[in-house]
């Protein structure tokens, strides 16, 4: 088996020294296609456009309402300058790509009804807008048998079969859905590519309509109306239609991006680890550096240990802290059961002397009122005691005195128990107050044997010193030594097999190129002379859609250094050397629609305008091409074109619709 007849997932497998089934899971997750299809026919041809609207100004202002019939081959709009021809192919830009290229708002102004019947990859189809102050307010593509069933209607019409394909509510919805269906229709591809392995750049069929439209020639693009992305390369590749071309955009959008992403990390992960160890080693640096200067302070006295004393006395005074709490806690202790003891002794004489006392002392002694939590205030107390009124109500305290010996030993009881309170909270309170005593003593002799340590001076130093230390080993510990960088596997594997896919891709489109290329160079020099560059002798163009062009004597230069008249007349045989090397080789490549506004504006003198228009009808008619130009020159066009249709020609000083 050959190297092409081997299957393109074996052969980037074995560039990429994986699997098979590798090479199939990555291409999977990207969605990327490992088989080569060749594109469907692309043609693409006009049959009809319908202006109608309401023009205003000076010139024939009025409504209006023109229909323009396209032939196939080479087709003539011939009218004085700003009379309407360049805005013909405008419009009809406006129906097949979605949006006009540069149509003038006040034309736009005027238009009610646009209608455009082509066949778009051997389907008729019919673009069907209603504008309203130069917007798309309503857009339709319809469909049906054929071409003709199309012409005289606007909306869907089940007799005739006509059905409709999209429906676009306004001018965005309506732009969106005609690229979608263009691409699809003609077998496309978006061009994608990397923008600085970031982020990617999608490009759909506004930039494949470039190729279409032909640029004005002070473009300096070869191919298309963009020169960012290398987008001209990619679309000489697309309608060269090289069996990787597509594939090789994508493989290598994705190797570009994974590949960025992957060096972004590994960058970000070294700087970190840098960082992490750069970090550890100060810190060892620092650690060593405070262990030395600890090292060089003189030795404390061994019977005498500064640190020992220091921490003893600590000790000692959160133990005389804690002690003055507790001795001042047992003295409010003893106080209240002091205080308790002689409310006590007041009860039981009030109760032995007074026969009202005896009566109230069951109901014990208020402090509030029951129902209102109002404090009982001390006049009320005083005549509850001197005159027998309840502190409470104030109501006169009567009642029989039945059992004074039960009210009297209560009360005695009750004084005794507040003397054995008071006699227990005392002794605590002594207590403590030795305890506090023995503690503050202890205190005062280790502060007087620190105070009076030969190595006092040095303690703070020494301390400084020693938490630098542990500062420092606590934390060099939460700084273990950085592990190394270590590669994602997957993620390695991933990029060798996107890499290598991108190497596979690029040899094959690379080898198909080198058998098309020569073609290409020798058709675009031949046109290139029969367009009136007399002095060309070869071309060079690149997969990068870049052309050297080599005049007499060998010079050579590149396309963007051309006139404008040789840059057009290059782009045009450039075109059209697309086109015939397709159909030498039988491949699909260019729709076939080439639309050239004014070539002879471009510096083409008479004779090489004559001599450019006749090859292109010639090559039209040859190629079955349909190419558009427009031009003020009527005696040019009628010395070329018969008059069968294929001239539109508005009368002299007249607009063209």
């Amino acid at each position: 088996m050959t190297n092409a007849e081997t299957p393109l997932e074996a052969r980037i497998a074995a560039a990429a020294d994986e699997t098979v089934e590798k090479v199939r899971d990555v291409f999977g997750t990207y969605a990327l296609p490992l088989t080569h299809t060749p594109a469907r026919p692309r043609g693409l041809r006009v049959h009809r456009l319908r202006i109608a609207g309401v023009r205003t100004g000076s010139l024939e202002p009025g409504p209006f309402d023109t229909t323009l019939p396209f032939p196939a081959g080479l087709t003539a709009l011939v009218a004085s300058n700003l009379k309407g021809k360049t805005s013909v192919l405008e419009l009809i830009t406006w129906c097949l790509r979605g949006t006009p290229r540069d149509l003038q708002s006040g034309v736009r102004q005027w238009i009610r009804e646009l209608d455009l019947d082509a066949v778009v990859a051997g389907q008729p189809v019919g673009f069907r807008l209603d504008i309203t102050d130069g917007e798309v307010v309503s857009g339709l593509i319809l469909t049906g048998p054929d071409v003709r069933s199309l012409s005289s209607v606007r909306r869907p019409d089940s007799a005739r079969d006509v059905t409709p394909l999209i429906r676009a509510g306004g001018a965005d919805s309506f732009a969106e859905q005609v690229q979608a269906f263009m691409m699809g229709r003609l077998d496309l591809q978006p061009l994608v590519n990397s923008h600085n392995e970031t982020s990617t750049q999608t490009h759909g069929w506004s930039s494949y309509y470039g190729a279409i439209y032909v640029p004005a020639g002070g473009d300096k693009v070869l191919l298309g109306d963009q020169t960012f992305g290398g987008l001209a390369g990619r679309l000489l590749q697309v309608f060269l239609d090289l069996p990787a071309a597509a594939a090789l955009t994508r493989v290598k959008t994705a190797y570009d991006l994974r590949d960025g992403a992957a060096k972004r990390r590994r960058s970000s992960e070294e700087s970190a680890y840098s960082a992490r160890k750069a970090e550890r080693e100060q810190v060892e640096a620092d650690l060593a550096a405070a262990r030395g200067r600890l090292r060089a302070l003189p030795p404390l006295d061994e019977q005498e240990s500064l640190s020992e004393l220091a921490a003893e006395a600590a000790r000692l005074a959160r133990a005389v802290a804690d002690a003055q709490e507790t001795w001042e806690e047992l003295m409010r202790v003893h106080r209240r059961s002091r205080g308790h003891r002689q409310r006590e002794e007041k009860r039981l004489n009030d109760v032995a002397e007074s026969v009202t006392a005896r009566l109230l002392f069951h109901g014990l002694d208020p402090k509030a009122c029951p129902r209102c939590d109002q404090a009982i205030a001390e006049d009320r107390r005083l005549e509850e005691r001197d005159n027998h009124s309840c502190a409470v109500c104030a109501r006169p305290v009567t009642g029989d005195d039945d059992s004074p010996e039960e009210v009297t030993a209560e009360a005695q009881q009750r004084l005794a128990d507040a003397k054995d309170a008071e006699t227990g909270a005392r002794e605590a309170l002594e207590k403590a107050e030795s305890e506090l005593a023995r503690l503050t003593a202890a205190l005062e002799a280790v502060e007087e044997r620190l105070r009076g340590a030969q190595s006092v001076a040095l303690l703070p130093q020494r301390l400084t010193a020693q938490e630098a230390v542990l500062r420092l080993e606590g934390a060099l510990s939460v700084l273990p030594e950085p592990p190394g960088i270590v590669d994602d596997p997957d993620e390695s594997r991933t990029i060798k097999v996107l890499k290598a896919g991108t190497e596979v891709l690029e040899a094959e489109t690379k080898a198909a190129a080198s058998r098309l290329f020569q073609d290409v160079n020798n058709e675009i020099a031949q046109l290139g002379r029969r367009f009136g560059i007399t002095s060309l002798e070869a071309v060079e163009i690149n997969r990068a859609a870049r052309l050297k062009v080599i005049k007499d004597g060998g010079v050579s230069d590149y396309f963007s250094k051309q006139s404008p008249g040789e840059r057009l007349r290059l782009r045009i045989a450039v075109v059209i050397a697309l086109l015939r090397v397709g159909v030498a080789h039988g491949i699909s490549t260019h729709p076939g629609l080439l639309m050239i506004d004014s070539p002879k504006a471009e510096e083409v003198q008479d004779l090489d305008a004559h001599t450019l228009l006749q090859e292109l009808a010639t090559l039209a008619e040859e190629n079955h091409l349909q190419v558009l130009i427009t031009t003020v020159d009527s005696d040019l066009v009628h010395d070329v074109l018969n008059d069968d249709g294929h001239i539109i020609e508005a009368p002299e000083g007249r607009p063209m619709w």
